[in-house]
């Protein structure tokens, strides 16, 4: 059962209980075969810039267009945990940002929808940390790790491996396809800016 006004989950089918919200209790976090403990948080930030274009003789943007590709970036906090600083619960060789010098990928993988073929499998590529600090005090004894980050792309799947997983959710409300779009979103392309015919598809020929 849906709220009329808004179509959001009330119940489950028959009127079952049932939960809907995401929760973090359902999130692995893993390098290579290596899962990440005693994280506390863990921020993902995808930027783009968009600039609108102007005209003389109009008062208003008559378009706007991206102007640089997108940059992902985010942070990372982790309670040091097992003797293990944070490069090096990230399966790194180090614990210093300036002894890296090949990027890794963090996987995240999502088994709110379930695990196996139904979790939501996210792939941050090529990650190169820009920041490690910590500090000491003599008022909290516990030694937390804040990491910095950069990386080239990121994209998700379904755990098996093959699909989208932008398809409307558990009511599958409609949503504007694209291909391009959706190819980039599963990692068969870098961004959706780059394929031929882009006039044509925002004129909708």
């Amino acid at each position: 059962m849906a709220y009329p006004q808004t179509n959001s989950t009330l119940v489950g089918p028959n009127g079952a209980n049932k939960t809907s919200t995401a929760l973090s209790t359902n999130i692995i976090i893993k390098v290579g075969p290596n899962a990440v403990g005693a994280i506390q948080k863990l921020s993902i930030d995808e930027q783009r810039s968009v600039s609108p274009i102007d005209e003389v003789g109009t008062d208003g943007h008559i378009d706007s267009a991206p102007t640089k590709s997108t940059d992902i970036k985010g942070t990372c906090d982790r309670i040091r945990f097992d003797r293990m600083r944070i490069a090096e619960a990230f399966s790194r060789g180090f614990v210093h940002v300036h002894s890296q010098r090949i990027p890794f990928d963090i996987v995240i993988i999502d088994n709110w929808n379930g695990d196996g073929a139904n979790s939501l499998v996210t792939t941050i590529k090529n990650v190169w940390i820009t920041g490690i600090s910590y500090s000491f005090g003599a008022d909290n004894f516990i030694i937390h790790d804040n990491m910095t980050w950069m990386a080239e792309t990121i994209y998700t799947t379904p755990g098996s491996g093959s699909g989208n997983v932008a398809i409307g959710g558990e009511n599958g409300i409609p949503l504007a396809i694209d291909p391009i779009e959706q190819e980039a979103d599963r990692g068969g392309r870098r961004g959706g800016m780059d394929s031929p015919g882009i006039l044509r598809a925002f004129l909708n020929y």
